[in-house]
């Protein structure tokens, strides 16, 4: 299986974190509910968290604070052919408005704790409890 190196990012604001609804147009889990995600190109894990929240919500870094990096691990993803090489970050976002691009139908803040409330991609709660700790669910 071909292994693919992705960021996975979270923006946090006000006890909430920010969820999108993947489009019909994008590659793989359309209609599911994720963090903002992408491939790490030729960049850092942390520069290609800012390009594709920069890419998906308009969101600029001077709009970000980093408030963890987690740990980097792999999912198995027969259905896709691929092994997922996750690199997750959370951010606590200073602004106000998100503009989403043709990768999501929607957006929603959520408590963290309302996130079995959602058809999500493979591992989003596990990702997203990784990053915060029980203060801010």
């Amino acid at each position: 299986m071909n292994r693919k190196n992705i960021v996975t990012s979270f923006l946090f604001k006000d006890g909430k974190v920010l969820l999108l609804k993947r489009s019909n147009k994008v590659g793989s889990f359309r209609g599911k509910w994720a963090g903002i995600s992408g491939y790490i190109e030729n960049e850092t894990s942390l520069e290609a968290a800012l390009r594709e929240i920069k890419e998906e919500t308009g969101v600029q870094s001077n709009q970000l604070k980093l408030l963890k990096k987690g740990t980097p691990f792999d999912i198995n993803d027969p259905l896709n052919g691929c092994i997922w090489s996750i690199n997750s970050f959370l951010f606590l976002f200073d602004g106000s408005e998100i503009q989403i691009d043709w990768e999501h139908d929607e957006y929603e803040w959520i408590n963290p704790s309302e996130i079995d409330n959602y058809e999500t991609v493979t591992n989003l709660k596990k990702t997203l409890f990784d990053l915060i700790d029980s203060s801010l669910r």
